[in-house]
């Protein structure tokens, strides 16, 4: 019996095309077959913006013929002979066609940028938390900027003559003597230059055609500034390490 009374009720429903004068848009609807005009009128005066006490309702068939005008509130579109597929157009003197289409009769709200950029709940917000887009260039270069700050405070205690010990990860400490402080044309940042004590470098002073300062091949080396600590050390045997230049 249930299926016998959905079977009823999805027959008495029919699709119909909408148009209004409203509006240069259609659109398809399904409607109770038993619903009368005046309740219909309701239902298409928010489904076309024309209101209900100034419309009218023409009929067409299938092939888009003018059948009928649905003039009678109380009557039902089955008595009207209403069937699928058919167009039932709105009809509003007061509206003008495109009415609520015209964009710029729409007042717009416009926020400023620096309200935008206080609001949490943005795309702009949403970028800035996840590092995206320009956000992302920007953390590294942020990230940039402090690495080279850290880079340059850690050389502050270092000057050429002073006695260190070089401390890379993977490698036992190895000592010499800082022969150079500062920024380089093989590697950006600041680099520090070290004349070892015994033969663990990897250069003579010169790297890429270009001389940093004088010592004896495989006595060279250059490190960033954080891997050297000053102070006096003795010699001692020391491996060689790949995080040297």
């Amino acid at each position: 019996r249930h299926c016998v009374a959905m079977a009823l009720l999805e027959s008495d429903l029919i699709s119909l095309r909408i148009t209004s004068s409203a509006t240069s848009f259609a659109s398809e609807r399904r409607f109770d077959s038993g619903i009368v005009v005046a309740e219909l009128k309701g239902k298409l005066e928010l489904l076309t913006g024309a209101t209900a006490g100034h419309m009218s309702l023409e009929l067409y068939d299938k092939e888009d013929k003018l059948l009928t005008k649905l003039q009678d509130d109380e009557k039902t579109l089955r008595s009207y002979g209403v069937g699928d597929g058919m167009r039932i157009h709105v009809l509003d003197p007061t509206r003008k066609t495109g009415e609520f289409e015209d964009l710029s009769k729409v007042e717009k709200y416009e926020m400023s940028d620096e309200a935008y950029a206080k609001r949490g709940d943005s795309v702009r917000a949403f970028k800035q938390r996840m590092k995206l887009g320009r956000f992302a260039a920007a953390e590294s270069e942020v990230s940039k900027m402090e690495a080279e700050r850290a880079e340059s405070e850690a050389a502050e205690g270092l000057s050429v003559g002073l006695r260190c010990e070089v401390r890379l990860a993977g490698s036992g400490a190895r000592r010499g003597t800082v022969a150079f402080v500062g920024k380089t044309d093989f590697k950006p940042g600041m680099w520090v230059g070290v004349r070892y004590d015994e033969p663990v470098g990897k250069n003579n002073g010169s790297v890429g055609g270009k001389r940093y300062f004088e010592c004896e091949p495989k006595y060279g080396g250059f490190v960033k500034p954080n891997f050297v600590v000053v102070g006096d050390f003795p010699e001692e045997d020391i491996n060689i390490s790949d995080d040297e230049i």
